[in-house]
């Protein structure tokens, strides 16, 4: 079946419309950031640069480090981003732009999320890493989606909601878990494992409150004491919950491992955060090309 060009918007180049990439512009191994002046940061470590583009806050580099073949693209903040980000780079891989037609063999792409991140357990120190297993959307995103339940934790869910007292007003959380493969692959005594919350402000969402009164005075120590099989939600972010429910309804493989730059219960923030990114994206590039 076609697909209509008002679903699928390619540029008069033949790109896809917001990333403004080709096929052939993209890696199977990509990794995501936030911040666009972060993405020539991985790059530095490439030696070699394939391509450069960038549209809005969506810029891309193309590279090689050790040989292997690595794209690298700043999504901007937040889920909304990453559902262009995740259903375009899908787009790139498994639809042909030309005949507006889904491909018969489907491409899996690995998407590595890296980025910052603020932690809700007291015992996790500020300037070190953690990897989400499990990601906790407050966000909704996932639920505008048919199939969400089928790869969402609907006990999980069921029991963060009756523990928080989740309001209604609220967007209904989903919980999706990160690639096992790819789990396997960053896996270190260096990075810890948790399970992030994916907030859709840095402010309210988060439990912040600076003029504005919020809905749950209470949500971060609610969210804190929450417990499901021995396990404790770990930090807060703005973007996997989104990366983790879209790759899994389209194929693809996803992790989030973060540098912890603050810890709320402790009120701790980094004195300099930019350093420990920097080893961070050594340290993943290393393990990509192991």
């Amino acid at each position: 079946m076609k697909i209509g060009e008002s679903e699928l918007i390619i540029n008069q180049d033949g790109s896809i419309f917001h990333l403004h990439l080709l096929p052939e512009d993209i890696a199977n191994d990509i990794i995501l950031v936030g911040d666009p002046g972060r993405v020539e940061v991985v790059a530095s470590f490439f030696e070699n640069i394939e391509l450069k583009k960038q549209n809005r806050e969506f810029y891309t580099i193309t590279g090689f480090y050790k040989g292997k073949r690595i794209t690298v693209i700043s999504t901007g903040i937040g889920t909304d981003n990453i559902d262009i980000v995740v259903n375009e780079l899908d787009a790139l891989a498994n639809i042909d732009l030309k005949t507006r037609t889904i491909k018969k063999e489907h491409k899996a792409l690995n998407l590595i999320r890296l980025g910052t991140s603020g932690a809700l357990q007291a015992d996790i120190p500020v300037d070190s890493y953690l990897m989400s297993v499990r990601s906790i959307g407050f966000d909704g995103l996932l639920n505008f989606y048919q199939d969400r339940n089928e790869i969402s934790d609907l006990n999980f869910e069921f029991a963060f909601k009756y523990h928080v007292q989740w309001n209604y007003l609220l967007p209904s959380p989903y919980v999706v878990d990160a690639s096992d493969d790819l789990i396997k692959k960053f896996d270190g005594v260096e990075i810890r494992k948790g399970i992030t919350i994916s907030a859709p402000g840095f402010y309210g969402p988060q439990g912040r409150k600076l003029r504005l009164a919020i809905i749950d005075p209470d949500i971060n120590d609610k969210i804190e004491s929450f417990e499901l099989e021995g396990k404790k939600i770990t930090n807060y972010e703005m973007e996997s919950s989104a990366i983790y429910g879209l790759s899994k309804l389209l194929g693809h493989n996803a992790i989030t491992i973060c540098a912890i730059i603050a810890n709320r219960q402790r009120e701790e923030y980094s004195k300099d955060y930019k350093p420990v990114i920097k080893k961070l994206i050594q340290t993943v590039l290393e393990r990509l090309t192991s």
